[in-house]
């Protein structure tokens, strides 16, 4: 909804404001929310602009030295990761979103306020954030939404050794990849938890675009088309569709398939856009993803729980001393449906243990500190035989 607009200021025009970089210097040249400059002019109004820009300048610079005061009261180290508070960031997100009347949209505040909070934070140091590479992935963009552009994003060929880079500490998180709305679960990350200590503090949903990418100007010479295989899937009726002939090559990422694209003759990918940007290829059909609403969920991998944000989910893994009993999942399930928590995914997995033995990964609405989930964890732990919290966390915002 956009602001009510006053009528024209009958006093002077404003002067163009100083160069002062807080908001008390910049006072002097600001203007009320809204208002229309004097005349309408185009000088008037960039007048009005810059006037803004410097009140937003000082009140940025502001909100910075507050952040080093937070910093400075909750550790003496300086390192960023003493004091990053997922659950308040998602906070501030979600009261960023609330107020918002337009007219920019709410992706746009969201990802405005991340960067300032990014930005802010990474004054003592930035974040070390490992993620599923190389260069231009969906991953490094899960990443980069969100904890923004002000952070040391560390790419790394396998989903085990971003674990194991947080697990070291040489990052301080880690964005690993966890299911796609269109083709389910990556496995290999559920794996990980199995032996794995970290915990999940965040997570990301980030909805997915492919393109068709190669040196070549068109598609008929297109002869192969390579992608990781989630990618191939998610697009399988277009390339059916448009390119029937096409061996289709599975790659450890689509920003290798880019890379095949770069220097093969007669090999396309499919990839973000800005994999075509980074490895210099030419998008030859634009979101060629078989479903509109394809989008990607990634878990932020810590080395600690964090507090509630009010919106949260709690991720478990579980198991019964025998899960091929009958009744033996229901028993384990029972005390959430007791105490209302509802439950929205569920997974198993082979425990490894011994044959046709099965582990099972749930996500649940709720912190483990609301009383509600807190009785119904504590009734379902007495009843398995494996019992952890994986992690309770924010839910992504947007």
């Amino acid at each position: 909804m956009a602001s009510r607009k006053k009528p024209p200021s009958k006093t002077r025009p404003h002067k163009r404001p100083s160069t002062a970089s807080t908001a008390t210097q910049a006072a002097p040249a600001k203007s009320a929310p809204g208002m229309t400059p004097a005349g309408g002019g185009l000088g008037n109004i960039r007048d009005s602009i810059d006037a803004i820009d410097a009140r937003i300048h000082g009140l940025l610079n502001e909100r910075a030295r507050f952040a080093q005061l937070v910093g400075i009261s909750k550790s003496s180290s300086g390192k960023a990761v003493d004091f990053y508070r997922p659950e308040r960031e998602a906070e501030v997100l979600r009261m960023a979103l609330k107020r918002n009347q337009g007219p920019l949209r709410d992706e746009e505040i969201a990802r405005l306020f991340r960067e300032i909070m990014s930005a802010c934070l990474a004054q003592q140091e930035p974040l070390k954030v490992a993620f599923l590479g190389p260069e231009g992935t969906f991953t490094q963009a899960a990443v980069l939404k969100h904890f923004g552009s002000s952070v040391r994003a560390l790419p790394l060929p396998a989903i085990d050794e971003v674990f194991h880079e947080v697990e070291g500490g040489i990052a301080d998180f880690g964005v690993v990849p966890i299911e796609n709305s269109s083709e389910g679960t990556v496995n290999h990350t559920l794996d990980m938890f199995l032996s794995s200590a970290l915990k999940i503090c965040g997570e990301v949903e980030l909805r997915i675009n492919h393109y068709l990418m190669g040196k070549m100007s068109g598609t008929d010479p297109v002869k192969r088309v390579c992608a990781h295989a989630q990618a191939l899937a998610q697009c399988r009726g277009w390339l059916d569709e448009q390119l029937p002939d096409a061996e289709r090559v599975a790659v450890s990422s689509n920003a290798e398939g880019a890379r095949r694209a770069r220097d093969e003759r007669g090999t396309a990918a499919i990839a973000s856009q800005a994999a075509a940007e980074i490895y210099g290829l030419n998008l030859l059909a634009h979101e060629i993803e078989d479903r509109q609403d394809n989008t990607t969920r990634f878990l932020v991998v810590g080395r600690k729980l964090f507090s509630a944000s009010g919106v949260d989910r709690t991720t478990l893994l579980v198991s019964g001393t025998h899960t091929d009993d009958s009744g033996a999942l229901f028993r384990l399930l029972e005390p959430l449906a007791e105490h209302r928590v509802n439950m929205t995914r569920i997974e198993s997995r082979p425990s490894r243990k011994r044959k046709w033995d099965y582990v099972f990964f749930i996500d649940i609405e709720g912190h483990v500190s609301d009383p509600p989930v807190a009785k119904a964890l504590a009734a379902l732990e007495e009843r398995a035989s494996l019992f952890k919290v994986l992690g309770s966390y924010p839910r992504a915002v947007l």
